[in-house]
């Protein structure tokens, strides 16, 4: 729809606010004022992604590291999602520009589910982060949820710690029958995260002092599950991963309410093709956040 079909579309005049001579100035203006806050959102966001760049050009060895935390199939999930949610919202907008109540009512529905539903993985995300130490500045200490509740301390080889009774009852002096708690399991530093590894199926038999010839000796103080070696600074990933996502789930929740406040104006009918200018305002927003994240999803859980 052109310009000019799309103003004299809007020239219901009980609509016209008295500072404007015009529904189609009402509507232009309106459209240009969308338009230039939308700058200065890409430009807020164009900050972040300078940081991101900076930082991956400067320690890529952290970005390569860090991003095998993130989950890529609950990332591609909610991509889909919100590509999914702009089809209804632009759907929404033409429903309104043809006086189709009933529709738009249903794609509004639909957008506001879809953003819910964005918010409520981003939010397991976030609590997968919080619950394992990956989080920003000072606060990134993977090693918090480990051992936690466990019967007995180990060593760094599975062995156990000295002062544990493995497979000894807890008795008293010889003889005397009497029980008590064994003694309680010095502190220690939490161990070191481990990569996915298995902790069920640990061997006590050290390894040969000979390999089989032809072999090359695995590296020294590494097992078969070992992670790589974790770089310096793997805060700064999850600061700029923060960040920006954090940034964007705030946008997200704002696009929420504002689709809640226009399902409220469509339930009274109040949009139609002589006034539709909120709905189709409001769209723009939510393409808007929508092209963020699409951006946010491979420089953060893809490239690497």
């Amino acid at each position: 729809m052109s310009a000019e079909a799309t103003a004299s579309s809007v020239g219901a005049t009980d609509h016209l606010r008295h500072h404007f001579d015009s529904p189609r100035q009402q509507f232009e203006s309106g459209k240009l004022g969308m338009w230039l806050f939308l700058a200065t959102e890409l430009l807020m966001f164009g900050g972040l992604f300078c940081a991101y760049a900076v930082y991956r050009a400067s320690h890529p060895e952290v970005f390569v590291y860090a991003h095998r935390y993130l989950d890529a199939n609950l990332g591609g999930i909610n991509t889909l999602i919100l590509i999914c949610s702009s089809l209804t919202m632009a759907w929404a907008v033409r429903a309104a520009q043809l006086g189709q109540r009933d529709l738009q009512i249903l794609m509004l529905t639909l957008t506001i589910a879809g953003g819910i539903g964005f918010m409520g993985i981003k939010a397991v995300e976030y609590e997968h982060k919080w619950k394992h130490g990956l989080m920003w500045g000072t606060r990134y200490d993977p090693t918090l949820h480990e051992h936690a509740g466990a019967g007995h301390a180990e060593t760094a080889t599975g062995a156990p710690a000295a002062g544990d009774h493995v497979g000894v009852p807890a008795t008293g002096a010889a003889g005397s029958g009497e029980e008590h708690a064994p003694p309680a399991a010095p502190k220690r530093a939490p161990l070191p995260r481990t990569w996915d590894a298995p902790t069920a199926d640990r061997s006590f038999i050290g390894p040969a002092a000979m390999p089989p010839p032809g072999l090359a000796p695995p590296p020294a103080a590494r097992s078969l599950h070992a992670p790589p070696e974790s770089p310096a600074n793997v805060h700064l990933f999850f600061g700029i991963y923060f960040a920006m996502t954090g940034l964007h789930a705030v946008h997200v929740l704002v696009g929420i309410f504002l689709i809640y406040w226009l399902l409220l104006g469509a339930l009274r009918g109040k949009y139609g093709p002589s006034y539709f200018v909120p709905v189709d305002n409001v769209g723009l927003y939510w393409h808007v956040v929508d092209m963020i994240w699409i951006f946010l999803f491979p420089l953060l859980y893809l490239i690497h």
